[in-house]
């Protein structure tokens, strides 16, 4: 057997079974996709995130996330798991100085990350994703909903928005999970919060998640979304999941900046095959 450093962490969470799991596996070098979303799966988190040392000079750590079933483009709260993890001066592949407070991350698709540690926990820079108006007559028929809808033109997946009313609406959705499972993309249900600036939900199942307990990458679309409307760069948001998550949400140009806690729960040893 070899054995492979574990940690599960709840993200954008300050206390555990809140926010949103993920696994979070250094690895000494990259081992076969097949082995990755082999250990995804038997993990059956939403994400596990696996780092490697990046030797190019382009960032601390190169970094890429796998679904149970896989490997997707972007993940925001798997990479804030990982700075998590990767700034614990008291762990061997953490910040062995001990006096940094940010690592960034060289990903495949996503470009380059960064996660830094804050007052509050952790902030998370990702690549705004832009959205323009269309249409989907499908994609809302699963949802069973007549609303605005707004597809991606920019970043790093497939994303659509769809603006309700209002926090009820939101909360009030049952959708259609087998016909989701047939749009190959991010579905972002998002409307005013009664308490914060912005609600979602955000459904996956074509990624193997049919609902995203709080979703960082949906949150680099909902930002400068809700910029325009609100007039504003900065704004609260609540993901209503059943586990649900709260998140600082801040623009800064062509990047968005999301804050938010992190607890680990389980630390410990993947034991893999040979």
């Amino acid at each position: 057997m070899t054995t492979l450093p574990y940690w599960h962490v709840d993200a954008f969470a300050n206390r555990p079974f809140a926010g949103n799991q993920a696994a979070v596996m250094p690895l000494a070098s990259w081992l076969s996709d097949t082995t990755l979303q082999a250990i995804a799966e038997e993990n059956n988190f939403a994400e596990t995130a696996f780092v490697v040392r990046d030797t190019s000079g382009g960032a601390d750590w190169e970094l890429r996330w796998f679904t149970p079933t896989s490997e997707v483009a972007l993940c925001g709260h798997a990479t804030l798991a990982a700075g998590h993890v990767l700034l614990d001066p008291d762990n061997r592949f953490g910040n062995e100085s001990g006096d940094s407070d940010s690592v960034t991350f060289r990903t495949r698709k996503a470009g380059l990350l960064e996660v830094r540690r804050v007052e509050s926990g952790y902030e998370l820079a990702l690549p705004i994703t832009r959205v323009e108006e269309g249409e989907y007559p499908s994609l809302l028929n699963a949802l069973h909903v007549s609303a605005p809808l707004f597809e991606s033109v920019s970043g790093a997946e497939q994303t659509t928005i769809v603006l309700l009313e209002n926090e009820a609406e939101v909360r009030a959705l049952e959708p259609d999970m087998r016909a989701l499972a047939k749009i190959d993309r991010m579905v972002i249900c998002t409307a005013p919060g009664d308490e914060t600036d912005i609600v979602s939900r955000v459904f996956v199942p074509a990624w193997g998640v049919p609902e995203d307990s709080v979703t960082g990458s949906a949150h680099a679309a909902l930002a400068p979304f809700w910029a325009q409307r609100l007039g504003r760069d900065t704004m609260s948001a609540f993901q209503a999941s059943a586990r649900g998550g709260h998140l600082h949400c801040r623009m800064d140009g062509e990047r968005v900046w999301l804050g938010g806690p992190c607890v680990t729960v389980v630390e410990g040893k993947f034991h893999l095959p040979e």
